[in-house]
């Protein structure tokens, strides 16, 4: 698919950059107040930088991912994905 996600790397805690097949890339933004439920392990820094790229996918330990076709469609329209 056009919107997997072929890399993805650490630029600052809370923030990556990320390419997907087709090439489009992007930054990524998450604010603290995302960091509730299953995204509150990423508020450690040594966890984010666990970041990888897996099947498509930008992942963590523990089952946490982000959904590329989102990712990609507001990164396509923004050049940027602010999750709060």
């Amino acid at each position: 698919m056009y919107w997997d996600v072929i890399s993805a790397t650490v630029t600052n805690h809370l923030e990556f950059s990320v390419t997907f097949a087709d090439g489009l890339s992007g930054r990524v933004k998450l604010l603290p107040t995302h960091l509730h439920g299953v995204f509150a392990p990423l508020g450690d820094p040594d966890m984010f930088n666990r970041l990888q790229v897996s099947d498509g996918f930008v992942s963590w330990p523990g089952n946490i991912d982000l959904a590329p076709d989102a990712m990609y469609e507001a990164i396509r329209r923004d050049g940027e994905w602010l999750l709060d």
